[in-house]
């Protein structure tokens, strides 16, 4: 997982980008090349090297980096600098405890409250993602997945577990994005989505709080292994 910053040629300023405010345009693409890993865990941020790959003084790259450090992203200490937040077992577990619950939640509610057009909704979502499977790359999947799952948060119809997932919107990205870096879960990832959704459609609240359960703690389980094996590498390598 180890790479220096000069091989993250993605980390750039896209063309969307580029008609924001550049404080604005900098902060996004730092925080996307972190949600996506482009900038490892535990990776340093130097802000003359960073603008020098977005073209930018040192100055929006020290306010983007700021904030990212004000949302939990980044990790400034006293000597060593700026570095990219680790991933930690204890983050992931509290991270995850919770998506787990408020997911088996939505997904009871949704079985009880979709609607004809948010059951369209759920399907369309359920097909983007199998294209995105099939056909698209990991940011790709990445968004569809996100997708998906927002279909089902609106169909619950609360606000309040809506606020707390988004509140918990960049942790659980970073997570899921790390999860299907590997594409030995994508065949796994199909089958729950389709368990899921056929649930939700049926009005099967068990089913469906139970489908999610499975889907979310499958992940848990597989980044927690991916923890352990890049802990067990370094204590190698020292």
């Amino acid at each position: 997982m180890s790479s220096t910053m000069q091989e993250h040629k993605e980390i750039r300023i896209s063309g969307e980008q580029q008609s924001l405010p550049l404080r604005e345009s900098v902060y996004l693409s730092l925080r996307k090349a972190i949600l996506t890993g482009a900038l490892e865990p535990g990776e340093r941020l130097t802000e003359i090297r960073l603008g020098k790959m977005l073209g930018t003084s040192r100055t929006p790259i020290r306010e983007a980096i700021h904030r990212l450090a004000e949302e939990g992203l980044v990790a400034i200490t006293r000597g060593s600098g700026a570095r990219v937040a680790k991933i930690t077992e204890q983050e992931l577990q509290e991270v995850m405890e919770i998506r787990s619950a408020m997911d088996q939640l939505c997904a009871r509610l949704a079985s009880r409250r979709i609607t004809e057009d948010g059951t369209a909704l759920l399907q369309k979502a359920l097909e983007e993602f199998n294209r995105a499977i099939l056909h698209g790359g990991q940011l790709e999947i990445a968004d569809a997945d996100v997708a998906f799952h927002d279909v089902i948060y609106d169909a619950a119809g609360n606000s309040k577990i809506q606020g707390i997932l988004r509140g918990l919107a960049d942790n659980i990205y970073r997570y899921r994005y790390e999860f299907i870096r590997d594409d030995v879960h994508y065949e796994n990832l199909l089958r729950e989505h389709n368990e899921i959704c056929e649930a939700i459609v049926a009005r099967d609240e068990d089913r469906a709080s139970e489908a999610a359960r499975v889907h979310i703690e499958r992940q848990w389980e597989s980044i927690r292994t991916q923890i352990h094996a890049v802990q067990n590498a370094k204590e190698l390598q020292s």
